[in-house]
């Protein structure tokens, strides 16, 4: 278990110091992180809604912050090219983003041509009905996709990477909001990027 917990520091570190760079982008990311907190809170009394929450204010925010607001030049600090963070991902770099954004933005058009899904479901008969329906789905397709990349990584890396990866991931509110709850403030003051303290050692990025 301590190489466990050492794969997942190293793991949230190489994330922190290759991915969030931008005081925008962390300031998206405590957004993200309240709103994932708040939707673990309700899986359990209303997991629809709680899947709602997670994708259209949880997982949308911290995407946007990703993809619009995260620098992708050469990364001086870290020396190394954006092209070199993307391949060396164990989890989801941006390209694969791009797919699993994609599968969540167009799910709910399985809903439209089969209002039961395939049984599952009673058709709705109103809007709201329909969008419970809809979170639903979306804790599906969110479920789906963190086992699809743990078990992925199962194969490709090792169980243990794979296993570290999920616990992160799970983790990441909790530990996002210690790490970026100063970032509006400080965004704020002008300070528009966060330049990390590089360790000696180079590692994957995770996130």
């Amino acid at each position: 278990m301590i190489g466990f917990f050492e794969l997942l520091r190293v793991q949230r570190w190489d994330d922190h110091r290759y991915y969030h760079h931008s005081r925008v982008n962390q300031s998206l990311h405590l957004l993200s992180a309240v709103s994932f907190v708040c939707a673990y809170a309700l899986t359990f009394n209303d997991p629809a809604l709680a899947a709602l929450i997670g994708w259209l204010v949880a997982m949308t925010s911290r995407q946007i912050g990703h993809f619009f607001f995260e620098p992708k030049d050469y990364d001086v600090v870290n020396q190394a090219t954006h092209d070199y963070k993307e391949a060396i991902k164990v989890g989801y770099n941006l390209r694969r983003k791009v797919v699993l954004m994609a599968v969540w933005a167009l799910s709910p058009l399985l809903l439209v041509a089969e209002p039961t899904l395939f049984g599952m479901f009673k058709p709705s008969r109103t809007a709201f009905e329909f969008a419970r329906h809809v979170g639903y789905l979306w804790l599906a397709v969110g479920l789906g996709g963190l086992l699809f990349r743990t078990v992925q990584l199962f194969l490709i890396k090792d169980v243990q990477t794979g296993l570290v990866w999920a616990t992160k991931i799970l983790t990441d509110p909790l530990h996002d909001i210690k790490l970026y709850y100063r970032a509006p403030l400080q965004l704020l003051r002008g300070h528009m990027f966060d330049v990390p303290v590089l360790h000696d050692h180079p590692h994957e990025a995770t996130d």
